[in-house]
């Protein structure tokens, strides 16, 4: 997601999503149109007289949508800062809190495996919703009916927040629910089958939830795609986790000796050959011994074909060139591609030496001979 900060709390970084200025003034408007229905929701839930007439006089409901969308997201951020001072109390760092079309997401650095870890900081952000939502309840009772729209505004947020901690303690893995579901299977069982399991509950959810969308609600359709999408991601992080237990960069990278690279005067055209010849589709750009850039198959095909006699490598070549210890774990290798959206590090030692290069591709091999093998990371056969 991109997004950008707005602010912290407790020193975790609180951002807000590019999608989040979409939906709050969709979510603001809603509400606005909706106000003499919530006024009988309200009434009739919680016994209160609040007067339709009143609450939309003049523009009244429009800033009454506002108020309550903006005092909904505040309650996800809550929400969210309950999970994370919890995980925080374990040991584990946050990255950041982020608002977006569905809500908040809390990024934990590290993926609890402790199963008591888990249960608590999934359950914690529920319960931080049920204190909020008793507290707003407590906010409605106490004022005045004179108070009319701040009653009202309170009443939507109690309402709102019992139901956000009810939404997300059904068992919709990777949601609070199935996170707390995994937890409780991975106390007698590997935490790579918990996951299994859960995420397998979590997609059947996310089956079910999209039909009742399709009748319901499509905003629920939406919901339903993300779980499905998060529960077979989750899965598969846990899977190639436990497969690369133990394995390091250093495992499965091709090493140095081995390392085939170009120099910044090779043009286009031969650089193409070159691949062809070598079924590479990616090199280190090498000058004086020094790892000055990276040229793919990509930046290559943006020359055009009767061109490349007369473009170098130095002129498409990628500058950033981003390196990873040897010793460091190969899903530590995985994410950081990920994160810098390449295909290949350059693997380098203690002292900042270039020792070989990891690619995807090594990573996703290692992964296939492991799994289907059970063949240790450093053996020969994985290597080549």
């Amino acid at each position: 997601m991109r997004s950008f900060k707005i602010g912290s709390a407790f020193g975790i970084p609180i951002k807000v999503d590019l999608t989040f200025l979409l939906i709050l003034p969709i979510l603001a408007w809603i509400i606005g149109t909706q106000v003499g229905d919530w006024v009988t929701i309200l009434n009739g839930v919680f016994g209160t007289s609040l007067d339709q007439a009143v609450l939309t006089q003049g523009n009244r409901e429009w800033f009454l949508g506002l108020a309550a969308a903006v005092g909904l997201f505040a309650g996800v951020v809550l929400h969210e800062l309950g999970h994370s001072l919890v995980a925080i109390r374990y040991g584990y760092p946050i990255d950041s809190i982020t608002l977006w079309i569905l809500g908040g997401i809390a990024s934990l650095s590290e993926q609890p495996e402790d199963w008591k870890h888990e249960f608590t900081i999934a359950i914690a952000g529920p319960f931080v919703s049920i204190v909020l939502g008793a507290l707003s309840w407590v906010v409605l009772t106490l004022f005045p009916p004179s108070l009319e729209l701040v009653r009202f505004v309170f009443g939507y947020l109690a309402l709102m927040n019992f139901a956000l901690a009810a939404f997300n303690l059904l068992p919709g893995f990777p949601m609070d629910g199935g996170r707390v579901l995994r937890s409780l299977l991975a106390r007698n069982r590997p935490f790579a089958r918990a996951t299994q399991m859960a995420a397998e509950v979590g997609k059947m959810f996310a089956i079910v939830l999209g039909i009742l969308g399709l009748f319901v609600n499509l905003f629920l359709i939406l919901i339903a795609f993300f779980i499905y999408i998060g529960a077979s991601s989750e899965s598969q992080r846990t899977t190639m986790n436990a497969a690369f237990e133990g394995v390091s960069v250093a495992d499965v990278m091709t090493p140095e000796r081995d390392l085939k690279t170009v120099s910044k005067d090779t043009t286009v055209a031969e650089l193409m050959e070159r691949m062809f010849d070598e079924r590479h589709t990616g090199y280190p750009v090498v000058e004086r011994d020094d790892v000055v850039g990276m040229v793919t198959l990509e930046d290559a095909r943006n020359v055009k074909e009767v061109e490349r006699d007369a473009y170098t490598v130095a002129d498409v070549m990628t500058h950033d060139v981003y390196t990873i210890p040897q010793y460091d774990d190969a899903m530590t290798a995985l994410e950081s591609m990920q994160e810098h959206g390449v295909g290949r590090l350059i693997v380098v030692d203690a002292t900042g030496n270039t020792v070989g290069l990891v690619s995807r591709t090594d990573l996703m091999t290692a992964f296939n001979i492991i799994q289907n093998t059970g063949r240790r990371a450093d053996s020969p056969s994985l290597r080549a």
